[in-house]
């Protein structure tokens, strides 16, 4: 089954269109676009950004967007993100406030001689700083200095799963599993693509002539005409060992 990159360079060339078309179309940028086609997906701003784009540009050429986006989540987000979901309608505010207890004549009267002895006070306290000679240390005290505090980038989303396309060129031995002591996922001679995925993939190859493909970016693979093997997380890539490959 072709990868979600493949799919949709594979609809695009179809419909000879370029990426400057599909971007004057879905007013996403090329750079985003590459990425999508890439597998490239922490160059863009986070999973939401992703999967909105992703149906962008699958309707623009005709695919169906919900296969290529239950793809992208199974592949590549974690069980563990979450999602912002939008806010619903806020609630309606009543017609009528109700209305406090009114206040009697005595209560009044009452406000105002509070209010009178709280400004004589404030004019006794202010009137006695500027005859001890405070006042300059108390326009120190009420100077504060204003900082701007800048908000922080969002950092892109990071890649938790091993998305692994290996393209032979000739009739080459894979095996692959998960890790040291995990079960083999497949062993046997390979003549066409293979995809392989998890949060750990180990590879044994039979021949060094093949393309290996990490998350999108192409891993190098020195030339040679003895077997090679690699580790792949998402973060690091390592060549392996004769006693550490799988099936050897």
């Amino acid at each position: 089954m072709p990868s979600i990159g493949e799919t949709l360079r594979e609809a695009r060339m179809r419909q000879r269109l370029d990426i400057a078309d599909v971007e004057q179309r879905t007013k996403i940028r090329a750079k985003y676009l590459r990425a999508l086609e890439n597998e490239e997906f922490g160059m863009l701003p986070g999973p939401t950004f992703v999967k909105t784009f992703l149906r962008t540009y699958a309707e623009q050429l005709g695919l169906d967007p919900h296969v290529l986006v239950e793809e992208y989540r199974a592949n590549y987000e974690g069980d563990d993100e979450l999602e912002l979901q939008p806010l619903g309608p806020p609630a309606a505010m009543p017609r009528e406030r109700r209305r406090g207890p009114r206040l009697g004549p005595g209560m009044l009267a009452l406000l105002v001689l509070v209010a009178v002895v709280g400004i004589l006070a404030v004019i006794g306290v202010l009137s006695g700083d500027s005859n001890g000679g405070g006042g300059q240390d108390a326009g120190r005290t009420n100077t504060s200095t204003k900082r701007t505090t800048t908000q922080p980038k969002p950092k892109p989303a990071v890649t938790k799963r091993v998305a692994l396309r290996v393209v032979p060129a000739t009739a080459t031995y894979v095996c692959v599993d998960r890790g040291a002591g995990t079960p083999v996922l497949f062993e046997g001679t390979i003549d066409t693509t293979q995809r392989f995925h998890g949060k750990r993939v180990r590879v044994n190859l039979g021949k060094r002539d093949v393309e290996l493909w990490k998350n999108g970016k192409r891993v190098q693979v020195a030339p040679g005409s003895d077997p090679v093997g690699y580790a792949f997380t998402p973060s690091r890539t390592r060549e392996l060992p004769l006693g550490e490959r799988p099936c050897a």
